[in-house]
């Protein structure tokens, strides 16, 4: 097992890895296969979500930097859901103001979390896994770090689609919920399984057909 430490002023915290290199391979293996088949399987609606964002007016894929694996930049894939240059300043907004900005379709994708799917193409080529910790932005995690600098140690995991930290801390728009979903993100990583993985996966599907805000 992986073990991660950090040092403060009156002891050492350890954060263990719970999955071996076997078992965070196999993990790998199952992204690409799910993920690949999902597109295939999902491509009528991707091509339908794609087209009907086209026609509403705009670009039907947002790309944004976000940090990942190992610190690493990379661009994360969501279909359009706010309208057009509504963060061209940079400016994070909270998710009332998200709302605010979000076209008929977009407020439509984003509740079903179908805004969510282009993101299987970062599974597929290994910026994101199913499981994991949400990949943040550059400006948020340098919030973080000010007052929680064991946020580095959420690097050693791949981002996820979906996490216990997203089913049940939501759009994290404050401090508090910052730190909540970190405390969350590093215990998931010295306790997960590939079981663990399944039951999330599991838990995410039937939120979303279930219609449960997340």
């Amino acid at each position: 097992m992986e073990n991660i430490s950090i040092a403060t002023d009156t002891q050492t915290i350890v954060y263990e890895d719970a999955m071996n290199g076997l078992e965070r391979a196999v993990k790998r293996a199952i992204d690409i296969v799910v993920s690949f088949c999902g597109i295939v399987i999902l491509s009528p609606i991707l091509l339908i979500v794609y087209l009907l964002i086209l026609c509403a007016g705009g670009e039907a894929i947002y790309k944004q930097e976000r940090v990942g694996y190992k610190g690493k930049t990379f661009t994360i894939y969501k279909f359009r859901t706010m309208q057009k240059d509504a963060e061209k300043n940079g400016i994070p907004r909270t998710e009332d103001e998200r709302r605010e900005q979000m076209t008929r379709i977009g407020r439509f994708l984003r509740d079903h979390h179908l805004d969510e799917l282009p993101q299987m193409f970062n599974v597929l080529n290994g910026d994101m896994s199913l499981v994991g910790p949400r990949p943040e932005r550059q400006v948020f995690i340098d919030k973080i770090m000010e007052v929680a600098p064991h946020y580095v140690y959420v690097y050693k995991m791949r981002p996820g689609l979906t996490s216990n930290a997203t089913l049940y801390n939501g759009y994290t728009d404050t401090m508090e919920k910052m730190i909540t979903r970190l405390n969350m993100d590093l215990e998931y990583l010295t306790t997960r399984s590939l079981w663990g993985d399944l039951m999330i996966v599991c838990k995410t599907a039937f939120s979303i057909i279930s219609g449960k805000k997340f």
